[in-house]
């Protein structure tokens, strides 16, 4: 198979500028987030892709971020799918907060818990594994058979739910892919084989 699947987490949001747990929240891009995303599409132009179908979640700067880059590949109309399984880790009860002021309220060892275990969800919301559990089972019923179908995709959403897939496609650990950054609007390009597993990774920085 020679056809692409693309990740790309959405451009900076209002909320990632003021250091705030965002989650199922709706904060729109910055300045800076508009520019990662039209820059993001202008790489993926430069390097000849285009794309078969989309998909992104219900939350507002994964979709604009996925509408400024398809702009400038001239495909703004390309069919495109929403669903709320690939929205972000909902984070429940810390959702608004800073993340200082969180580390005040419960202590710097707790909060360093929610973020970065892999299975302990913040009070009302979700942990990776939970995030995990409604994103692979997607990618699995509904990504997957598009891009075995010989497909270009194009997969814009957010850090965490995008994590659940790459520990799915380069089999990491809970423990590795906890310790994997996923910039803001820098492009993830996979090539993968017939069973799934990936041929070619790169990514498409700035």
């Amino acid at each position: 198979m020679e056809n692409l699947l693309v990740l790309v987490r959405h451009g900076q949001s209002e909320w990632n500028k003021q250091n705030l747990f965002t989650g199922w929240k709706n904060p729109d891009l910055t300045e800076q987030g508009v520019a990662e995303a039209i820059s993001a599409g202008q790489r993926l132009k430069a390097a000849g892709y285009n794309f078969d179908l989309a998909y992104t979640s219900e939350l507002s700067r994964a979709q604009r971020t996925l509408s400024l880059m398809l702009k400038e590949l001239g495909q703004e109309d390309l069919e495109t799918i929403r669903d709320q399984k690939l929205n972000e880790r909902d984070y429940g009860d810390l959702a608004g907060l800073n993340k200082d002021d969180a580390r005040e309220k419960w202590g710097e060892a707790q909060v360093h818990i929610w973020r970065r275990s892999y299975d302990v969800p913040p009070p009302g919301g979700e942990s990776l594994k939970d995030t995990a559990e409604r994103v692979l089972p997607y990618y699995k019923e509904i990504i997957w058979p598009s891009y075995k179908s010989g497909k270009n995709l194009i997969v814009a959403a957010h850090g965490n739910s995008l994590r659940a897939m790459v520990m799915e496609l380069e089999g990491l650990s809970p423990e590795e892919i906890m310790q994997r950054e996923i910039a803001t609007g820098q492009p993830i390009i996979y090539r993968l084989n017939e069973d799934g597993t990936v041929q070619d990774v790169k990514n498409l920085a700035a």
